[in-house]
């Protein structure tokens, strides 16, 4: 289960390679589209509310269409803070973060604004794909944590990089 970035939907170039790679190594995925997105607004709503509508469509999905299957939760950016958050809640096997925005752009030495301690909690094993110039800042390696630089941004734009590291992570679940 994929969620998306604060201002982009499940079409983002990085989401749709990373649908493509987990397809092909036997992985059905589901592309969610938060509220907020769905009514046609660009601002994302408050954390609690981002994570209590993931945790909604995943109650669904887990009735019908996922039904009895382990969850891979991730996203890309905002998508990814919130499949960390709720990793336990969902019962989350693993999690895949796509540009994790450790902190916010000119704030990475200011410790006060540091989101770490969210992929810190995470206790499953964890994918980050990370633009190599992200000015979101490079997440650190961890416990069960891997940490992939690609070239580029926080776009993600080389979309190759990204399902290849996709696909090598997802052969080792």
């Amino acid at each position: 289960m994929l969620g998306h970035g604060a201002g982009g939907g499940v079409n983002a170039p990085d989401l749709v390679a990373t649908t493509e790679a987990a397809n092909s190594a036997g992985f059905t995925v589901a592309l969610v589209e938060q509220p907020y997105r769905v009514a046609g607004r660009r601002s994302p709503a408050p954390a609690r509310q981002l994570d209590a509508a993931w945790t909604a469509v995943l109650e669904q999905l887990r009735a019908d269409t996922l039904l009895g299957l382990p969850l891979i939760a991730g996203g890309r950016s905002a998508g990814a803070r919130v499949a960390c958050r709720t990793f336990a809640e969902v019962g989350a096997a693993a999690v895949l973060c796509l540009a994790f925005p450790l902190h916010p752009p000119g704030k990475g030495d200011d410790p006060t604004k540091s989101r770490v301690a969210e992929l810190d909690a995470v206790q499953v094993p964890t994918l980050v794909v990370q633009g190599e110039s992200d000015p979101f800042g490079m997440p650190p390696e961890g416990p069960g944590r891997t940490v992939v630089r690609v070239p580029g941004n926080h776009s993600l734009r080389d979309t190759g990089a990204v399902a290849a590291a996709v696909t090598a992570w997802l052969a080792d679940m």
